[in-house]
Parts: C-alpha cells; sequence; structure tokens
C-alpha cells in the first residue's frame, strides 16, 4: 500500500495541474517520510510485536516528522463566548497536531479488525476529505495552499480502492499494523493540511460551519474508530488491563453477537462513517440546516438497518 502511496505522489507531481502545489507546500514530502516511518513500526509489529510503550513512542515520531516538516494545526474557530479565530501558539499548535494524528493512527489500528473494515473506512473518510478539500479549492480562488488535502486525499483513496477488493471478506491479503496505522497517518495529514490556510474572509465571521468544519470534519470522519477506540480504553483500564490489549468487545463485534453476518457489519459501519462523514463535508456546499434533514432520514435508515436482528428476535418470542 506505502509503495502505491509513493509512486501515485510522484506521478501526481509531475502533472502540471499539479506541480505548483508541490513548490509551495511540503505537505506531500511529510506524508511520505512520516509514512515511511509509520510503515516502519507497523511492518516490526506486525513481524516480531512491540509493547505498547515503544509501539506508541513510534507513533509520537511519525507525527513528529509531520510537525517538523510544516504539517501542523495553526488556527481554531471557537464559535461561543466571542473568542472567534484563534491563531495558536508554536507549544499549541504541536500538541494538538501531535494529539490529533495518534489518536486518528490508533483509531484505524483499532477498528482493524474485520475483513475489509479499515480500507472501507480509509476510502469513505478520503473520499469525504477530498470533497471539502475541492470546496476549500473553489472558495479561495484555486489557492494552491489547499492542493495538498486535495491530492493526499485522493492518494489515500486510490491506495484503499486498490486494496479493498483484496481484503474484503473472505480476504486474500492483510494489511496488518502497518497499512492501518499508514491510513490513520494520512487522513490527519490531509485534515490537517486543510485547516491551516482558511480564510476567514472567504466565508464571514459568521458562517460558523465553515470556519469550524476543518476540526469537525476530524471528529466527524473518526467517528465511529474514535468512539470504538475510547470505549475499548475505558473498558480495558476498568478491567486492569493495557489500553492497547486486545480484545473481543469492538463495536464490530458486538454487531456480530446480535446476529449480523460478517460483510453486513462492515457495510453497516461503512454506512454509519459514511452518513457522517459526508454529512459533515457537504456543509460546505449546502445549506447546514437541510444537510442536517437528510443526515436525520439516512441515521433513522441505518439505525433501523442495524437493529434488524433484533426487531426479528422480538418478533420470533412475540410469536412464541
Amino acid at each position: 500500500m506505502f509503495l502505491g502511496v509513493v509512486a501515485a505522489v510522484f506521478l501526481a507531481s509531475q502533472l502540471p495541474a499539479l506541480t505548483r502545489g508541490f513548490v509551495y507546500s511540503t505537505g506531500m514530502p511529510a506524508v511520505l517520510v512520516a509514512g515511511a516511518v509509520i510503515m516502519g513500526i507497523g511492518l516490526i509489529d506486525d513481524r516480531w510485536g512491540l509493547d505498547a510503550l515503544t509501539k506508541f513512542a513510534g507513533q509520537i515520531t511519525a507525527a513528529s516528522v509531520l510537525v517538523t516538516m510544516g504539517v501542523a494545526w495553526s488556527v481554531l474557530y471557537i464559535p461561543v463566548g466571542g473568542v472567534g479565530t484563534i491563531v495558536l501558539d508554536q507549544a499549541s499548535s504541536i500538541l494538538l497536531t501531535l494529539a490529533l494524528t495518534v489518536s486518528i493512527v490508533n483509531a484505524m489500528n483499532f477498528v482493524d479488525g474485520l475483513d475489509g473494515l479499515a480500507a472501507g473506512l480509509g476510502l469513505i473518510t478520503a473520499l469525504a476529505i477530498c470533497m471539502f478539500s475541492v470546496g476549500l479549492l473553489r472558495d479561495h480562488g484555486g489557492d494552491v495552499l489547499f492542493y495538498p488535502p486535495a491530492v493526499i486525499s485522493v492518494v489515500l483513496a486510490g491506495a484503499c480502492l486498490g486494496f479493498l477488493p483484496h481484503n474484503f471478506h473472505r480476504a486474500r491479503i492483510f494489511m496488518g499494523d502497518s497499512g492501518s496505522m499508514l491510513i490513520g497517518l494520512m487522513l490527519a495529514a490531509a485534515s490537517t493540511t486543510a485547516a491551516g490556510p482558511i480564510s476567514q474572509n472567504a466565508y464571514g465571521a459568521r458562517d460558523v460551519f465553515a470556519l469550524l468544519s476543518p476540526f469537525l470534519l476530524v471528529v466527524a470522519v473518526m467517528f465511529v474508530p474514535m468512539l470504538d477506540l475510547l470505549l475499548a480504553i475505558v473498558r480495558r483500564t476498568r478491567a486492569g488491563r493495557s489500553a492497547f490489549s486486545p480484545d473481543k468487545m469492538h463495536l464490530h463485534h458486538r454487531l456480530l453477537q446480535i446476529g449480523h453476518s460478517h460483510r453486513r457489519v462492515v457495510l453497516l459501519i461503512y454506512l454509519w462513517v459514511g452518513i457522517v462523514a459526508f454529512g459533515a463535508a457537504s456543509t460546505i456546499f449546502f445549506d447546514p440546516r437541510h444537510t442536517a434533514a437528510v443526515m436525520l432520514g439516512a441515521i433513522v435508515i441505518a439505525g433501523i438497518a442495524t437493529a434488524i436482528p433484533l426487531l426479528r428476535r422480538r418478533d420470533y418470542y412475540d410469536d412464541e
């Protein structure tokens, strides 16, 4: 997968329409260097196994490479209390970028428990970020500073799309920790590079959704993996175990337990992530009120689809 990413980035750098994005930004080179680090850590872990602390240190190192090469959160928009746009100092920028990057990397690593799940989530979330990036390019007059998130997300989507047919149930090849952590790193880098150059002048101070959208997109596209991660940490620490120790209580395991098939569980998680991710990304194109209405309808449909085994079970006992 990483070799495919390298080849795609090199090809993009040779295209006349995209060349300027490489000249004025270090986003793509940063992803390649940090990706090589995270791949190395993942390969070692897949082959020989690493303890949780060493693995975490490797993730911090990869995230630090992004920061060192200029991929970092620089501004945040706070819509309450009249705070408005906050320009982060160096320490805050580094801490926020490291925290978000490592969280997303671990979230993707945690959900890689079913055939096709991590690759599919990577594809969906990358396409959502790409959609958002295209909106930014439109609203900022094609500013080259917004090329990196678009290119990074398209490259990741292509890598996941090429890998998914071979990884879907029943899988013929597996990505391991190296692949899932690479997906998380690239999603974090794409979101981060989209956040920095956004101009308040392009939207106006009252357009809260546009100004909040980079941070909301990070939360939205990783909603299910992050929820799974947080529940796993709480569950394992309460049991007196390491937060990184594996178990069979992830969200996808619970869906299997209530009666869904392997394929259906994966497709359901795709559906939930797609609703949240594309709902957040679409606010840059459409009225947020219309987006919210469509999302509400989609959530109802997804909820019914998720509950079908429970509804069938209840009908069975009612007939008895």
